[in-house]
């Protein structure tokens, strides 16, 4: 390969985040020649390990516990436990604490969760048992459906014969409701409300939002199920395995290759150019692991682009600004109440009011004052992370969306989210040996695809949605260029280690080639895109 100009490949991947080395395994799967291009010197986007705070301490750079990389159908068909992944479990997956000192656990044995909830009123455990029997009826359509290209026909279909028409309907319902109304339609206590609750907070949705209660749902159900399990030895062994994966398949990462531009001709894209002036031709299709702002506006450009679609651009919205908090500590939390000790994660801070004043604060632009904090308990969950009697410890908490926060906003809400640890955890501070702060602006300008210190790749509201997401369309990883594909979670299904829009970019770009002539799919999707752009 010349300095200017790389031999052509068959596809060219830009980023290698998981979506985008999931999308790259699985053309190199199909016999594809495949290059990823990585802006930076690692691979992995949001998952990565690093020893940030102490000696001997190891911290997940961004994401850590993964429920749905766990039960994603998607990542376990890409059999990672054969190049070095393996799991670890805390031994409760979640406590909720409330501001009154109660907590409320979820276990991977069922009736042990029941016991916590029950102790909030009455008849809840049963509830939750019947609950989670309801969940185990759909779980493996569920998850079919949710990882596979929309419309999801093959798993639309499963859930309907096992629901009948009457239950999917009331399904539909379900999947619509906020998480506070579902919480109160199945429980009557707080205690499994705010499992539901506080689950749906893992997105920007509020318990209020329209939707929320679905991801809640989906969280806590999933935990019960499969837990939300770590990766032994850091969150990097999940890119550690893809990259590995994508080598014994003849794959390639370049990393230092920022991409600059989709090269395109005649509607159709031809390859990519890198900011060192570098080419690289793809002869079958271009993936974009990438945010779709930053796929369609700077990559590509809006003058080759439908006017219509530019336009829809301008109300994409993005999920709120994250702070995130390292500790090192010398000894194990000092909980209050022991029913946090043994979770691998903590939702703390809230009560059902709590969480809506939290999350209306957020929609009003206002930094919260009691900010709702998801803590993770890494040594708990995998003991390799940090030496024997201590603990890596991790917070995060979200401020409204900017695309830069001063420097001393962002420590004045480290100090609320510190003191809320003391608060629950007298003595806490003394403990703390390191620490790393990562705002919004530390956070992006490790990762590009975390704009202003995001995490979901755009909202997870109701109206950028499926076939609404990242804009109205088709609800599929293919764009108006002829051969370039968005697989970023900014594409359906959204957020989450699950690896979905990296296989349905793979997915379009194997059909586009292979299961219809190249002419007749070109002809389909672009009569799509003309019908709504």
């Amino acid at each position: 390969m010349s300095a200017v100009d790389a031999a052509a490949v068959d596809a060219v991947v830009i980023g290698a985040g998981h979506n985008g080395l999931v999308a790259a395994n699985l053309l190199a799967d199909a016999g594809w020649d495949v290059v990823v291009l990585e802006a930076t010197a690692a691979p992995g986007g949001a998952i990565r390990s690093a020893g940030v705070t102490a000696p001997g301490y190891l911290s997940d750079l961004y994401s850590s516990f993964y429920p749905l990389g766990y039960a994603s159908p998607v990542m376990r068909a890409l059999g990672l436990t054969e190049h070095g992944l393996s799991w670890r479990h805390a031994p409760d997956v979640l406590t909720h604490l409330l501001p009154d000192g109660r907590a409320a656990r979820l276990n991977r044995v069922p009736e042990t969760t029941a016991a916590s909830v029950e102790e909030f009123a009455p008849g809840d455990g049963e509830r939750w048992l019947a609950a989670y029997s309801e969940w185990l009826s759909v779980s493996a359509p569920m998850l079919d459906t949710l990882f596979t290209p929309f419309p999801p026909v093959r798993g639309g279909a499963a859930l309907l014969a096992r629901l009948r028409p009457a239950g999917a309907l009331r399904l539909a319902r379900r999947l619509i409701l906020p998480s506070r109304r579902l919480g109160r339609e199945i429980f009557r206590g707080e205690g499994a409300q705010l499992l539901l609750a506080g689950c749906a907070l893992h997105t920007d949705l509020s318990a209020e939002d329209a939707g929320s209660g679905v991801y809640g749902w989906l969280l806590a159900m999933l935990g019960q199920e499969f837990g939300w399990p770590v990766p032994e030895g850091g969150a990097q062994r999940i890119t550690d395995a893809l990259v590995a994966r994508l080598r014994t398949r003849g794959g390639h990462i370049e990393y230092g290759a920022r991409a600059y531009r989709v090269i395109t001709a005649r509607g159709r894209a031809l390859g990519v150019s890198t900011t060192g002036g570098r080419r690289w031709r793809a002869r079958r299709a271009v993936l974009a692991d990438v945010p779709a702002p930053a796929l369609y506006l700077d990559l590509v450009g809006a003058a080759v682009l439908p006017p219509r679609l530019v336009e829809d651009l301008a109300h994409f919205q993005w999920d709120g600004s994250t702070v995130k908090v390292d500790w090192a500590l010398s000894g194990p939390v000092p909980w209050k109440n022991p029913a946090a000790a043994g979770a691998g994660t903590i939702h703390l801070g809230a009560d059902l009011d709590g969480l809506t004043r939290y999350a209306a604060a957020l929609t009003t632009g206002e930094v919260p004052h009691d900010p709702f904090l998801l803590v993770g308990q890494m040594s708990t969950a995998d003991p390799s992370r940090s030496p024997a009697g201590t603990e890596s410890l991790w917070s995060y908490t979200h401020l409204p969306f900017r695309h830069e926060w001063p420097a001393d906003v962002v420590l004045a809400h480290v100090e609320r989210m510190e003191r809320a640890l003391e608060e629950h955890a007298p003595g806490f501070g003394r403990l703390v040996v390191g620490r790393h702060v990562a705002g919004p602006g530390d956070l992006e300008r490790e990762n590009p695809s975390l704009v202003g210190g995001t995490l979901g790749g755009g909202t997870s509201a109701a109206h950028q949605q499926l076939f609404l997401r990242p804009i109205p369309g088709l609800g599929r990883a293919d764009t108006p260029v002829d051969r370039l594909y968005l697989a970023s979670s900014s594409a359906h299904p959204g957020a989450g280690v699950h690896g979905g829009p990296g296989a349905n970019a793979a997915r379009a770009a194997l059909a586009r080639d292979r299961f219809l002539t190249g002419d007749a799919y070109h002809a389909l999707i672009a009569t799509a895109h003309r019908a709504i752009y």
